[in-house]
């Protein structure tokens, strides 16, 4: 069992940066984890996604902005939000799922409560 908390949330001017932390407990060793983010009746998409041994995955438009990056000793996954735009508005969600895939996995089996990320013009 994994339980996952996402934190580091908040509100931003356009330009400005933020840094989401997903800090997990239980089996995280072998684990692919995703931050997602999500609008009111939308679909959640995946922005940013790092294998077990760190390889990385990016949305298109996060490519270039946003980093992720993990920690395996402290079982957390940083997502670090640069040059922040209006449209990256959203709630951002962590998700786990047990996999050594070096690509991001078709489902993820844990998820966080998300954390609201809002960036003004």
């Amino acid at each position: 069992q994994v339980q996952v908390v996402e934190s580091g949330g908040g509100s931003v001017q356009a330009g400005g940066s933020l840094r989401l932390s997903c800090a997990a407990s239980g089996r995280t060793d072998s684990s692919y984890v995703g931050w997602f983010r999500h609008t009111a009746g939308n679909q959640s998409v995946l922005v940013a996604g790092i294998s077990s041994g760190g390889i990385t995955h990016y949305a298109n438009s996060v490519r270039g902005r946003f980093i992720i990056s993990r920690d395996n000793a402290k079982n957390t996954v940083y997502l670090q939000m640069n040059n922040l735009k209006p449209e990256d508005t959203a709630v951002y969600d962590c998700a786990a799922s047990i996999s050594t895939t070096t690509r991001p996995p078709r489902t993820f089996e844990y998820w966080g409560q998300g954390t609201q990320v809002t960036v003004s013009s």
